[in-house]
């Protein structure tokens, strides 16, 4: 990895694009080239099984799965993995702490898939009585920034709750024995929660309105620099959006795949979480980079960040029209 200084030397005299070799990419993948992907929650394996795009790819590839942001952060920092699948709040720490990963492709829903959801017993109106509650807290994981916004909508800051940190794995538990009063928690847990022990999501309309849910691939810069790699990296994001753009042409078949078939969730339970959810949609690095800024934006007002940067310098360009084609 490059220290702090390389990276601001990158991203400030010739960018990440030029720095990253955007030609790179153009090459076909070498016979033997193998690509080793974070996924989590097993989505990225689910959406290539079931679009069958995954069997398209001329080259061999790995999907390990992970719990959250952290775990892939340190596991990427061991040169373990290629690209990584993660939520909008760990390309912003790696950078923070001098780390690069460049984010190569961007993709979003308009209506967040975190929810803040209560305890079993409690049930939380307004974001305003979020004050003084015992909260779920995992910095670098995109689960940070979607609370650090809720609490701004309420007028609240971090101070004003307590923080319980927590590993991403234990969320439900916590919530289902009353550990924490509040967790930002993600689909199939917060519907099994509140089927199976009462817990209840925040009901502040503003609670849906707060951050689109923004996930990212970013990369490790060698491989970039890796034509085989490069040109595995354009084939796998190519397959990855015609992925997304099957499942929201067939909602019905890619909830039963993943959420009734995979997730052992009931049917009724899994309309319910279709029916809350919006498409995917699949963005360029200029068209990600001004939603980037408001994250980063977000962290620094609430302290998490010791300095403000420009979110341009996360992103490079190299797979845009890659990603741009295949979203038609």
């Amino acid at each position: 990895m490059l220290n702090r200084r390389a990276f601001l030397a990158a991203t400030s005299a010739i960018g990440f694009s030029a720095a990253l070799g955007r030609c790179a990419a153009a090459e076909e993948p070498a016979a033997g080239t193998r690509l080793i992907v974070a996924d989590q929650s097993e989505l990225v394996r689910n959406l290539l099984e079931a679009s069958g795009e995954g069997d398209k790819l001329g080259f061999a590839f790995e999907l390990p799965n992970f719990a959250g942001g952290p775990a892939i952060y340190e596991a990427i920092r061991a040169d373990a993995l290629d690209i990584a699948y993660v939520g909008d709040t760990p390309p912003i720490q790696a950078r923070a702490a001098g780390t690069l990963l460049p984010i190569v492709a961007t993709f979003t829903r308009e209506v967040a898939q975190y929810r803040l959801t209560s305890r079993p017993g409690l049930v939380i109106n307004k974001l305003s009585e979020l004050k003084g509650k015992s909260v779920s807290y995992i910095e670098g994981s995109g689960r940070q920034v979607f609370l650090i916004e809720a609490l701004n909508r309420a007028g609240l800051k971090l101070d004003d709750v307590q923080l319980v940190k927590l590993r991403i794995a234990d969320l439900p538990d916590a919530i289902r024995s009353g550990a924490v009063d509040v967790a930002v928690l993600q689909e199939p847990h917060v519907t099994r929660l509140v089927n199976q022990v009462g817990a209840s999501p925040v009901l502040d309309p503003e609670e849906r309105k707060l951050l689109p849910s923004t996930s990212y691939f970013y990369a490790r810069p060698a491989v970039l620099a890796d034509p085989g790699k490069a040109a595995a990296i354009r084939q796998f994001i190519g397959a990855f959006v015609r992925a997304g753009r099957w499942s929201n042409d067939n909602q019905e078949a890619w909830a039963k795949h993943y959420y009734t078939d995979f997730q052992r969730i009931d049917p009724t339970d899994t309309a319910a979480i279709l029916a809350g959810q919006s498409p995917l949609v699949f963005q360029t690095s200029v068209e990600a980079i001004p939603h980037h800024q408001k994250l980063i934006d977000i962290l620094y007002q609430s302290g998490s960040l010791k300095e403000r940067f420009d979110a341009a310098g996360s992103f490079v360009d190299t797979f845009d029209d890659v990603i741009a084609g295949a979203r038609a």
